[in-house]
């Protein structure tokens, strides 16, 4: 992956962080300013880090649906032009902003994907859609239920012993 997808990436899971972190912190007035910067680089880290395996998910699904291993050389990976949609996506989740909007983009994007996944696997374009769209979706579900879980943590906080 080259540098400028990485960065692209990250900028992506930032904002992606953001728009799912900003309404948290409006509820919650009294988190100190230390802690959500690191809850939202936390989350940035993550979300980009999804971003960056959906690719490589979609390839994984492909071999299994082929049931054959395929070419490393040729695996799936992020590009420029393939990432820069997903950027403006990410920028778009904000939920005031347009959940649905966001949403087409995103699909727009695992579009993208799905042309030189079929190129590099053989498979046809519904069968290379069906593996992207499951990874986009098993990766989504993944995202949330950490996140879920980041958010029962700290909402709890520390428990007092009753005597």
């Amino acid at each position: 992956m080259s540098p400028v997808v990485v960065v692209l990436l990250l900028f992506a899971g930032l904002s992606e962080a953001v728009g799912r972190f900003l309404p948290l912190v409006a509820r919650r007035p009294g988190v100190s300013r230390p802690h959500a910067i690191l809850l939202m680089l936390t989350g940035a880290l993550v979300e980009g880090a999804a971003f960056a395996l959906w690719p490589l998910t979609a390839w994984t699904l492909a071999e299994l649906v082929l049931s054959a291993p395929l070419s490393v050389v040729a695996a799936l990976t992020w590009t420029p032009g393939l990432v820069a949609p997903l950027l403006l996506a990410a920028v778009l989740a904000f939920p005031l902003l347009g959940p649905l909007l966001h949403l087409l983009l995103v699909g727009g994007v695992g579009a993208g994907l799905v042309a030189p996944l079929a190129a590099a696997t053989g498979l046809g374009w519904w069968a290379a859609a069906g593996c992207v769209a499951v990874a986009g979706v098993g990766l989504a579900a993944a995202i949330d239920a950490v996140r879920r879980l980041v958010v029962k943590i700290n909402t709890t906080g520390p428990q007092k012993l009753v005597t």
